[in-house]
């Protein structure tokens, strides 16, 4: 994983999305959302690239649910899809979680595929 992805501690995520910590634990059990330990304290974090601005207001990036989702259904471990979405991939022209970003969701997704 990459020292230059901005990282967001579950409180610092909930605060920029505008929820609560318990909404971010809630998405996290569920799976709409994944974290890794990182840090002194070994906390949960997540890349702050989870979120964008949309019309006045911060959400997290609609097609990262499904590519979740999809990866998880195939064996990936929460820590390998963290990497797997940080990491560059020479189909895409960046990393996934970049081309998701930039809505290419279809591409990123076939890469995904050709892993599994």
């Amino acid at each position: 994983m990459s020292d230059e992805v901005s990282w967001l501690s579950v409180p610092d995520f909930a605060d920029a999305w505008g929820v609560s910590a318990s909404d971010v634990r809630d998405a996290l059990r569920t799976g709409a959302l994944v974290a890794v330990r990182r840090g002194e304290n070994d906390a949960w974090h997540l890349p702050a690239g989870f979120l964008e601005e949309h019309e006045g207001q911060v959400r997290v990036l609609p097609t990262l649910v499904g590519t979740l989702t999809l990866l998880r259904d195939n064996g990936f471990s929460d820590e390998e899809i963290v990497a797997w979405l940080l990491e560059f991939h020479e189909e895409l022209g960046a990393s996934p979680l970049g081309a998701l970003r930039e809505g290419r969701r279809a591409p990123v997704r076939r890469v995904a595929q050709t892993l599994l």
